[in-house]
């Protein structure tokens, strides 16, 4: 009986729904604000809340801020994951007696893989930048809204 392994372009795929998954959630940064339903709240209605909440938050990039802290923490992953799993790919077929055809191919695959898991672990790991935050909340307060939380 002969295993299957996985082609790289499935590994890719399955990998970029798990990226997809942890980009949710209130401490993402893809997270939004959720407003309390205050009086300036009824008296704009929902849809023009949350035209001035995206008006805030555009206003939080226009100020130079992202959403996100900008560590680069799925580049710092994927090399991390390359790395360490490119080598002990390599190292693995190198005791195994692969010849060097075999140790470079191995290395490659192993650094593809690697590095795609380093990629999600490190975008997983992303954090919120708390002064977008607390920009976007001050901006939406003076316009009378309330948030109480981000989802």
């Amino acid at each position: 009986m002969k295993l299957r392994t996985p082609s790289l372009l499935g590994l890719s795929l399955a990998l970029a729904m798990l990226t997809g998954c942890a980009s949710r959630g209130s401490h993402s940064p893809n997270a939004r604000p959720v407003l309390y339903p205050n009086a300036a709240f009824k008296q704009m209605g929902e849809d023009r809340a949350l035209e001035e909440v995206d008006a805030c938050m555009g206003a939080a990039s226009h100020a130079g801020l992202t959403p996100d802290e900008k560590d680069n923490a799925a580049g710092r992953g994927a090399a991390k994951g390359a790395a360490v799993v490119g080598t002990a790919a390599a190292v693995g077929s190198l005791i195994r007696g692969r010849g060097i055809e075999g140790v470079a191919t191995a290395g490659a695959r192993g650094a593809v893989v690697g590095g795609s898991v380093g990629a999600v672990a490190g975008a997983m790991s992303e954090k919120p930048n708390m002064t977008y935050r607390h920009f976007v909340q001050r901006c939406v307060t003076e316009r009378g809204l309330e948030i109480i939380g981000w989802q």
